[in-house]
């Protein structure tokens, strides 16, 4: 299974529109950028997208414009699914897959487009082109949220990317010794937010999870492009 990670940004990314602050000058003096959290998954020549957020057509065009088998919601955050009306006369809509509540809403948006949509409920694992899939609650409220466990070929990877840190320990046991994590670094260490982790807080509970290998992701333009463990847009896992 091939993972790449084709965004690992914030709702707004980096650079951010109209600002000149250091993170957001780096990037565009040296051509990087955080566009929208977002991965796609690998696997026996099929493309499965774990969110689907407003950069999707900028994303699918960097790497090589891959069809998409199945697009998998963990919630209804215009970052994480509003891209999905991109597929628009692109390819045949892909078939979703999120939890009931997530499904329902993210669904009702796109009521003007004909996709199948596939209801799962949390701790329930499904398979997906040789791939398994397990939803699990998160805290990120007021928004009802899910973490994704994803296992084949007996690696394990564990992806929350809007948690504070006090999720439920039935959650956390989808997350304990993962091969990879993928874990939420909103800001950094001297900030505080309600309902995500800063870098200090994603860093310390994935060494508690005892993660093989961790990135941190959904990171505003305040994170620092120079600090250990930070995801990069483009970067590839073979697992």
């Amino acid at each position: 299974m091939r993972l790449r990670l084709l965004g690992t940004g914030d709702a707004i990314g980096t650079p951010r529109v109209g600002c000149s602050c250091p993170q957001c000058l780096h990037a565009w003096d040296s051509g990087l950028q955080r566009l929208r959290t977002s991965f796609l998954v690998e696997q026996e020549g099929k493309n499965i997208l774990v969110e689907s957020g407003p950069d999707l057509r900028q994303q699918l065009l960097l790497y090589g414009s891959p069809h998409i088998d199945a697009v998998l919601w963990t919630h209804g955050h215009y970052d994480h699914f509003m891209g999905f009306g991109e597929f628009y006369r692109v390819q045949k809509m892909p078939e979703t897959y999120a939890p009931p509540p997530v499904l329902d809403y993210c669904s009702g948006i796109f009521r003007f487009l004909s996709f199948e949509k596939h209801p799962v409920q949390p701790h329930r694992p499904f398979l997906l082109h040789g791939v398994e899939f397990t939803f699990f609650p998160v805290p990120h409220p007021p928004a009802y949220t899910c973490g994704l466990h994803i296992s084949v070929n007996g690696k394990r990877i564990g992806y929350t990317s809007d948690s504070r840190a006090d999720i439920p320990e039935e959650s956390l046991d989808y997350l304990r010794d993962v091969d990879l994590l993928l874990i939420d670094a909103l800001v950094p260490p001297e900030y505080h937010i309600s309902k995500h982790m800063n870098y200090q807080e994603a860093c310390t509970l994935a060494r508690e999870l005892r993660a093989e290998e961790f990135r941190c992701v959904h990171m505003s333009h305040h994170v620092s492009w120079d600090l250990p463990n930070l995801g990069h847009d483009g970067e590839l896992f073979c697992l």
